[in-house]
């Protein structure tokens, strides 16, 4: 069974994403299937096969989450340092030809979110990160080719 990296704040993500469904979602879905099945026949009740299709969704990320917790590797970014860049570092990045300045930090694949400056371990960008110190320059192939980029910082937070 393959573990699953993701730090201590995506795995209480996930954790309340679980409570939620199980406590929340779980008996309202139950209590439209129940209100739906009252209005009589099933075969063309489209309430009913609504909220059965609802609750199989439902179910079905109940059991993806259970997973991936079951299988999490939680790694606790504020005990890790250092200037060379692996999971949970924070990376500020400089693109060399427009000198455009991101941020990432490199997280778990569940956790990952581009818009909230999270890139997935698994990513060519992070792939092509670890291991390099600040100061160094990366190459990543991107869909728009391939990009040049400076490392200007690497922080844990």
């Amino acid at each position: 069974m393959e573990k699953v990296p993701m730090t201590v704040a995506g795995f209480a993500a996930l954790g309340e994403e679980l409570k939620k469904r199980q406590s929340e979602d779980r008996p309202r879905i139950i209590e439209h299937i129940a209100e739906a099945r009252s209005h009589g026949d099933l075969s063309e009740n489209a309430e009913y096969h609504a909220a059965k299709e609802e609750q199989s969704h439902n179910e079905g990320r109940i059991a993806e989450l259970e997973d991936k917790l079951a299988r999490a590797d939680i790694i606790d970014i504020s005990k890790l340092s250092g200037d060379t860049i692996k999971f949970g570092a924070t990376v500020t990045l400089v693109d060399e030809d427009t000198e455009k300045k991101t941020v990432w930090q490199i997280v778990g694949e569940v956790e990952a979110d581009a818009k909230k400056g999270r890139i997935s371990i698994t990513s060519p960008l992070a792939r092509a990160l670890i291991g390099k110190k600040k100061g160094a320059s990366v190459e990543v192939n991107t869909p728009g080719g391939a990009k040049a980029y400076e490392i200007t910082k690497v922080e844990w937070r």
